[in-house]
Parts: C-alpha cells; structure tokens; sequence
C-alpha cells in the first residue's frame, strides 16, 4: 500500500493514478481518515499523559479530599482513555481498508488504457512457424499423443481440472529442471515452497482473499488460503525482518503448485491449459534497493527473455497498460508466446509476466533493510520463470508435424530423454 502521510500530501497525484489505474478506491476517504486517526491518536496520548501525571501526584501523604479527587479523575481517564482506543481501532482498521484499495504508483512510461489491446508491443523475437498442413490445436494434439487427459478429471474432480500422461509429465518435469538451472547459474536460492499461505500474508501482499472477485482458494476454518503463485510465499517469508543491506538484491526461485478459482474466466481462449485451476509454476522472487529496482525489473524481464529464447518460443514483449496492471505493480511487462492454435490463424497469448512492485508489498508487510542507521523499506518484484500450463501450449503447437507428432525443442530434450512425441 502506499503511505498513508503520502496519500494526504498528494492527493491530486494519487487521485489521477486512481482514474489511470481505473480502480474503486477513494483517496480523499483515506486522507480524511487518516487525518482523524492521527487527531485521535494525539488525543489518546494526551490523555495518557495527564493520567500518569495524575498516578504520580497520589504518591506520598495526601488529604483524603485531595486523595478521593485524585482517584475519581484517574478512573475518569481511565474511562476516557478506553473509550477512544476504541475509536483509534476502529478509525486504523477503516483507513487500512480504504488504503489497500489504492493502486501503486505507475511509470511514467508506461502505455494509458483500460485494457490488454491498449499495452504497448515492445518487441518481436523468433519467427512464427509457416506449416503445409492445418495446425492442431494444443488440446486435440494433447489428447491424441495420449499426454493430457481433461474427460477423465471432469469426471473425478471437474472443469478446469486434468490429468497429465505419459511424456506430458516427463515434458513438465523436464521444463521444470530447465528453469531452474538457468536460475541457479544465475546466483537465486531455490526454494520448494508450501502451497498454502496464511489470509494476512496474501493480502500483505496485495491479493485479495476474499468476495466474490477473488480468485483465491480458501481454506474454511483454517485461516488458510492455496496459493496462486509462490510470489505470495517467497514474499511472506519475509514478513516483519530487517534484511542486511549487503545481502541485497536478495534473489529467490520458488517451485510451487498454483491454484486459482478462474472466476469468470471464459471464451474460446481460455479453453484447454490456458485457463485451468492447478498448475506448477518456477517463480522468481527479489528484495533490492529502491534504486536498483527498475534495472532488475529488466533483468526479471532478461532471464524469462532467455528461457524461452533457449526454447526456440517466438515470442513478443508488452508493457502493459496502465488500467490492466492489477494494484500492486508500478510496472509490468508480459512475454506472450505465438500459439498456432489460438483462433483462426493463431494469436498471441501471455505466458509469463515480470512486475516491479517497489515498496507496494514491503510496506504491508515491513520489510526493510538498515542503511546509515536507519530502516528503509525495500523494493519487491517478481517474475514467472517456466508456467507449466501454458509453455507446453506453446510446445505443442508450435513444433507439431504433419503426422500429428510433437518435436521436443533441443534445449528440453537432455532433460526428457526423448526428441518427438508420438500419437499412441
């Protein structure tokens, strides 16, 4: 969130940011509560104050008069005093409510528009496949090479559920192994972590939890949710620490399940592996310097850059626009992958994403770092290394030949054993 003195001081900025964004948050509710949290905490301390200095005049010899005057004030204040902790908490809890419903900061750069056909192209790397033959989409290729199975999850689990088979799951352990060699090679901690987080780090972090928007999975009676990324994880697990300046930028790779509601979700594009409840995701993680944030965002963007460069992917790089950001980042940038079987003639669909959130999250959740004696809030991104669901999309479609079979992509086959998957 953003700091509620920041709010009140520039609430013409933040208002602005607030239509660019195009979320429901009320800044000037915010600056008002704020304003009346802070009245009631000087009064509060006031009163404390004159308490205590009522305490020490009854100590030593007093007239009973005086004493009994002295006793009858202090439990007066006692009564004052309680009455407005009560308001501080109601007016703290009201005005965190408020806040969390204002977005981050944006870039400067970053493209105006409400939606994904306003982001801006950034670039266009390999060449889409021209094949002699109608291509399949992932989904009929899938299930006739005898590797992805949704009929048989329906029965057992539902929609948007599925089974991997046979070389598909060797194809997602091996992708998996990929990423995170790459990672390793590139000095992050790597990190298997839950897949669950408790509800006060996930909306720390900024994801919301609960209400009819929310595409969290929670765990009744468990203060517990599924997470949807291992973001909220890697991230958590540093909730309330004073990192150590020298260990900065702190770069972390997380292995995770994935689970999402997909509430709404729908339409031809979100069939098959692009939209499902479950999957596996490689997800990287950073803490840094507020100054070194907008470089490593760059270089979160590098590394997605290389692994699907490594794979031989065509892909497109697209910063994306302001009002389709989500609340928490400043700036994103999605890599979309060229997926033949994405409507008639193929399209592009998002395969990863890299987010520079800088002191959105670390606020929440106090993490900082001390730097010439002070505790400074660090900056936060992230970025999805390898996401099982939807690079296997790409896969599939993009090296499928004329009889129905797959070519693995030369990075990937060390790591499968095989080259090319056949129709059983």
């Amino acid at each position: 969130m953003l700091d509620y003195k920041f709010i009140k001081d520039n609430l013409d900025l933040v208002k602005e940011n607030i239509r660019k964004r195009n979320v429901k948050a009320d800044a000037e509710r915010a600056a008002s509560l704020y304003t009346e949290r802070c009245d009631l905490e000087r009064r509060v301390d006031e009163l404390r104050k004159e308490r205590n200095d009522n305490a020490a005049a009854m100590k030593g010899k007093l007239e009973k008069a005086e004493r009994d005057k002295l006793i009858a004030r202090g439990q007066k204040l006692k009564e004052e005093i309680s009455g407005l902790e009560e308001k501080l908490a109601a007016a703290e809890k009201e005005l965190q409510a408020e806040a969390y419903k204002i977005p981050n900061l944006t870039h400067p750069d970053v493209p105006e528009g409400l939606e994904e056909k306003d982001s801006r192209e950034l670039r266009r790397v390999g060449t889409v496949p021209a094949f002699d033959f109608k291509p399949k989409d992932h989904l009929e290729l899938g299930t006739s090479l005898g590797i992805l199975d949704f009929e048989t999850a329906q029965k057992v689990t539902g929609q948007k559920w599925y089974y991997l088979k046979n070389e598909g799951v060797l194809l997602e352990l091996a992708l998996t192994r990929y990423a995170l060699d790459i990672l390793k090679a590139e000095g992050f901690t790597l990190a298997l972590t839950p897949d669950a987080a408790r509800e006060e780090i996930l909306e720390g972090l900024g994801f919301v939890s609960r209400g009819p928007e929310s595409n969290i999975y929670r765990i009744e009676g468990e203060g517990l949710c599924l997470i949807g990324t291992a973001e909220i994880t890697l991230g958590g697990a540093y909730a309330k620490t004073i990192l150590d300046e020298k260990v900065l930028p702190l770069k972390i790779a997380g292995l995770s399940h994935c689970f999402r509601r997909e509430a709404g979700a729908a339409g031809q594009f979100s069939k098959g592996l692009y939209r499902v409840h479950q999957f596996t995701k490689v997800e990287m993680f950073i803490f840094c310097l507020p100054e070194e944030s907008e470089k490593l965002h760059e270089y979160l963007l590098g590394i997605e850059e290389k692994i699907y460069t490594g794979l031989g992917i065509p892909y497109r790089v697209v910063d994306t626009a302001a009002g389709d950001l989500g609340n928490m980042a400043y700036r994103k940038f999605d890599l979309e992958a060229w997926m033949p079987g994405r409507g008639e003639g193929g399209d592009w669909g998002e395969i990863t994403s890299t987010s520079n959130c800088t002191d959105y999250q670390t606020r929440r959740l106090q993490i900082r770092c001390k730097r010439g004696g002070k505790n400074v809030l660090v900056h936060s991104l992230n970025g999805t290394a390898i996401a099982m669901s939807r690079t296997p999309i790409a896969i599939l479609e993009n090296f499928q030949q004329a009889d129905g079979s797959v070519r693995i992509p030369p990075a990937l086959a060390p790591y499968t054993g095989f080259e090319v998957i056949r129709a059983k």
